[in-house]
């Protein structure tokens, strides 16, 4: 189990500053939690929910989410409708104005439905977040990027965290979806030089051999060989948003998450629960992996379309 742990904070605004410090900011904000060796990491879609795409950033990004409820509205159902497409642990908090009674009935038809439901209490979540952990990923690592700048007398620093096995300084790897090689240089986890990051660890990265125009949100790295990179996406077990009023139909034009690359995307073919869809770049992904469908188009309903697995 790792003691480093992202939580996404889903619902309401200016709950994560009471949680942590306040960290990068752009579409999404990221807050950060140092106590001893625990570190937690909170992602709020700060430009949701007048724009789709940070909630579903915030989402990918997390292995946890916390759904705060101050009212039932528009918003409250779409992020319960994206939520569905995700396959997080998800703690629902409920304000005074919302009873779980009311929430139940609003989220029927969802997985959602089953998650704990509780009112909001600064004071017990901040207790209860002491002992909330991930579940170790073995493997070669993967660090998926967020943000990038550049830092005089450094070069290239690349914000991101470990989804699994462990990242040493000095190893060269892919950037996924190129096929650019970087070298990592040097490895900070939160604003300490060190020589190695596990999975969950929120990470800085000086690299070499890559400039900042190169970089974008979703960009992994890892060893060469160890994802698939491709255009056309298989996707089997389907989920679709019970409350999607669009037409999943050939020729649809959408936008495909595949882990934080969200990419435009057609549907080519779909027959039951699977679907092929090709994208307008190359994306990169692992056996296994999850991709979402959003319509960021959609008159009315939800913008969530559904979730496939590759």
């Amino acid at each position: 189990m790792s003691r480093s742990v992202t939580l996404a904070v889903v619902g309401a605004r200016e709950i994560a500053k009471d949680l942590a410090k306040k960290s990068t900011q752009s579409d999404i904000t990221l807050f950060h939690l140092v106590q001893g060796d625990r570190a937690l990491s909170f992602v709020e879609p700060t430009q949701y929910p007048e724009k789709y795409p940070p909630l579903l950033y915030a989402l990918a990004l997390s292995d946890r989410a916390l759904f705060v409820v101050p009212a039932l509205d528009r918003s409250t159902a779409e992020t319960a409708a994206t939520l569905d497409l995700f396959d997080l642990p998800v703690e629902v908090l409920h304000g005074p104005a919302v009873g779980p009674e009311e929430l139940a009935r609003a989220f029927r038809g969802l997985r959602i439905a089953s998650a704990p439901v509780r009112p909001f209490d600064l004071v017990r979540l901040r207790e209860e977040l002491g002992s909330v952990e991930r579940p170790a990923q073995e493997g070669p690592p993967i660090v998926v990027l967020d943000h990038s700048f550049p830092v005089k007398g450094v070069g290239t620093v690349a914000l991101g965290f470990v989804r699994q096995g462990t990242l040493t300084a000095h190893a060269t790897l892919r950037l996924y979806p190129t096929e650019r090689s970087v070298e990592v240089r040097s490895i900070q986890v939160h604003d300490v030089d060190v020589q190695e990051a596990s999975g969950g660890e929120r990470v800085g990265l000086a690299l070499k051999g890559i400039e900042v125009d190169e970089l974008s949100r979703g960009q992994l790295l890892a060893p060469d060989g160890t994802l698939t990179v491709g255009t056309q996406l298989a996707g089997a077990r389907g989920r679709l948003c019970p409350y999607y009023r669009g037409d999943l139909r050939v020729g649809a034009q959408l936008q495909a998450l595949v882990g934080s690359q969200l990419v435009p995307a057609g549907v080519i073919a779909r027959e039951g629960d699977t679907i092929r869809v090709e994208t307008d770049r190359p994306v990169a992904w692992k056996r296994g992996d999850a991709f979402r469908l959003a319509d960021l188009s959609a008159p009315a309903g939800p913008r969530a379309v559904g979730a496939w697995t590759l």
